[in-house]
């Protein structure tokens, strides 16, 4: 059974950061991808980044450049540094442990079975 609980969101203005951080997050042999998706009022919830055990990390074409996912096994814990912030980034954030899609750890919500209750970004423009 794996637990996870986001923090770290908040209210930021347009150009500022915040790093989101996920606790109980580690890889298991169930589990071998982590991810942060997002979710805004009205809009499916769409994945952010994701990050294998073998530390491949994917981004949506919206966030690279300016979002870092990051895992510590060590501290079962699961970061995402989100720079340049902007009012369309804003939603709630969850956290997500899963399994590889054709070997891929991809944004298919299908492949995440163990999702944290979320942490709510708003960025003011």
């Amino acid at each position: 059974q794996v637990q996870l609980v986001e923090s770290g969101g908040g209210s930021v203005q347009a150009g500022g950061s915040l790093r989101l951080s996920c606790a109980g997050s580690r890889f298991t042999s169930s589990t071998y991808c982590m991810g942060w998706f997002r979710q805004a009022p009205g809009k499916e919830r769409e994945g952010v980044a994701t990050i294998d055990r073998d530390g491949t990390t994917r981004y949506i074409g919206s966030v690279k450049g300016r979002f870092t996912i990051s895992q510590d096994n060590a501290k079962n814990s699961l970061s995402l540094q989100m720079n340049s912030l902007r009012p369309e980034d804003s939603a709630m954030y969850y956290c997500a442990a899963g399994v590889r899609q054709w070997g891929l750890c991809l944004f298919s919500r299908t492949s995440y079975n163990y999702w944290g209750q979320g942490t709510q970004v708003t960025v003011s423009s």
